[in-house]
Parts: C-alpha cells; structure tokens; sequence
C-alpha cells in the first residue's frame, strides 16, 4: 500500500512537470487532456451528488418503517375507533416504503454505478495520456542525447539505437492512446444514454406506484373516517 502511495504521487509529480514544461505536438491529444481533467472532476462530484441523493431516498424508506413500526405499535395500545384507521395508514407507509426501496435501488444502478464507473475510466484514460506523454518527453531527451553524440563523435550508434526504440514507443503509445480515447468516446455515450433512459423510465414507473399507492390509502382511509 505504501508502496502504491509512492508510486502514485510520484506519477502525479511527474505529470505536473510534465504539463509545466512539456508541449504536446498533437492537437488531438492536448484537447483530450484538457477535456479529460474538466470531464473527470464534474464526474467525480456528480456521483458524490447522485450517492447522497440515494441515500436520501433509502433515509425515507427506513424512515418509513420505523414509523409504520410505531403507529402498529399505537394501534394495539389504542384499541378504539383508530385501531383500524393506524392500521391502514402504517400499511399505506409499508407500501410506500417498498417503492422507496426500488427507486433508491434503481438509481444507484442505473446512475450512480454509472458515474462511479465512468470516474474510474476517465482517470484511466488520464494515466494513459501521461504515459504517452512520458514516451514523447522521453524521445526529445533521446534526440537530444544523439545530437550530443553526434557533436562529439562518441557513442553515436548507442544513441541512435536508443533515439530509434523511443520513437517506436512513441508511435506506437500515440495510435494505441488515439484508438482507446475514440473508443472510450464511443462507449461512453451509448452507455450514459443506455442507463439515464432506462433510469428515466424507472422512475415514471416508481412515480406512478407511489401515486397509486397514495391514491388507494386515501380511499380507503376515508371510508373509516
């Protein structure tokens, strides 16, 4: 683990260094940097948003029994004209708490797993961009280290071997990075429209069995009024 935290805040000084005095010569990729760093953070706080939203819904629920719990509990105490009358209204609270249950279920599926998900892999794609731009800083070192051997007449062939290996890993890190950010692109708006159109039906549907539900309690609450 700590080991892990090392390597990671040496990344990430390494990336600030990098972002600092390190020009990409792609257009393509500095734009998906920029984008990647805005996309991330709103992702980042837009499942913290959508966890507390769920939670909130889950509260109510377990609010929901908790309270239908206690008016049974004064239903058996006051065993009157109420007793029927508590009785239903702590059955219409069970009901709704169920449908409670369901949305908060469902958005933490359909929405927050989603977020959750596309956080990580946005910061994937981070990390896959500062490697790529490792590679490119490190083939300038290696052009400039040939150009000093070739200056000096020493060691020209090892500096070419190695200036010649960091532009293949270069070349080969940019069309790898170029693919997987279009296919990320790709996935990631089949997907986000996949699920909030799913969510958005789930919640019309949750919306009228709640409404439902309240309907048929006034019903039949008012038939002991």
């Amino acid at each position: 683990m700590f080991g892990g935290l090392i390597k990671s805040f040496g990344q990430s000084t390494d990336e600030l260094l990098l972002s600092a005095t390190q020009r990409d010569v792609d257009d393509f990729f500095d734009g998906e940097r920029t984008f990647l760093i805005d996309y991330h953070s709103h992702l980042k706080d837009s499942t913290t948003k959508a966890d507390k939203m769920t939670k909130a819904h889950k509260n109510v629920s377990d609010s929901n029994i908790k309270i239908s719990s206690e008016l049974i509990q004064l239903a058996t105490i006051d065993t009157n004209e109420l007793e029927k009358f508590l009785t239903k209204f702590a059955d219409a609270l069970e009901k709704v708490r169920k449908v409670e249950n369901r949305v908060a279920s469902d958005e933490d599926l359909k929405l927050s797993d989603v977020l959750r998900y596309y956080m990580r892999d946005s910061n994937a794609a981070k990390n896959l961009l500062y490697r790529r731009r490792r590679c490119l800083a490190n083939y300038e070192t290696a052009n400039k280290n040939l150009d000093k051997a070739r200056a000096k007449n020493k060691d020209v062939a090892t500096a070419e071997q190695a200036q010649d290996e960091a532009c293949k890993k270069f070349e080969a890190m940019s069309s790898k990075a170029k693919d997987e950010l279009k296919e990320f692109k790709t996935r990631r708006v089949a997907d986000f429209r996949k699920h909030l159109l799913e969510l958005t039906e789930f919640e019309i549907k949750h919306a009228k069995a709640q409404a439902q539900v309240l309907t048929t309690a006034i019903q039949s609450l008012n038939e002991d009024i």
